[in-house]
């Protein structure tokens, strides 16, 4: 085990001794564990998953940064969305307006840039939470 941190602007999201983390960097999907190597890469869009004794949770993360030392983790994001708080039908919702003003702002830059962001962010909470209800239908139709 060792212990994970992931920390948003606002608050610190969760905090305790995990036995892996898995999550989206600029190189593709990695998985940290206890005494993984000395690390500092940058963290994608996407899902973050945090397994401890057995259990999964999952958050949506946006763009950020993990430093991992062998002996804990931090993940620095601007979002941690936990996948059991995220409504589908409101991500989908702000995501059909992020890609309304996309198309709106053209020829703005700035503005869409700050489009594209607020889409990338609602497609991992998209991704977050199919993934999250996926898993539980599956484990509930095995009980």
């Amino acid at each position: 085990m060792f212990h994970l941190e992931i920390i948003t602007p606002e608050k610190v999201v969760y905090e305790g001794d995990v036995d892996a983390v898995t999550l989206p960097t600029g190189d593709g999907e990695i998985v940290v564990l206890s005494m993984h190597v000395p690390l500092i890469t940058s963290v994608m869009p996407g899902t973050l998953i945090v397994r401890e004794q057995g259990r999964e949770h999952a958050f949506a993360v946006s763009r950020g940064v993990i430093e991992v030392d062998g002996q804990r983790a931090r993940v620095l994001t601007d979002i941690a969305d936990a996948a059991n708080e995220l409504d589908e039908e409101a991500i989908q919702k702000a995501k059909a307006d992020a890609e309304k003003l996309m198309s709106e702002k053209r020829l703005d830059i700035e503005g869409y840039t700050e489009a594209l962001a607020v889409l990338n962010r609602e497609l991992a909470r998209l991704k977050t939470v199919r993934r999250h209800r996926s898993r539980r239908s599956f484990t509930s139709s095995d009980s």
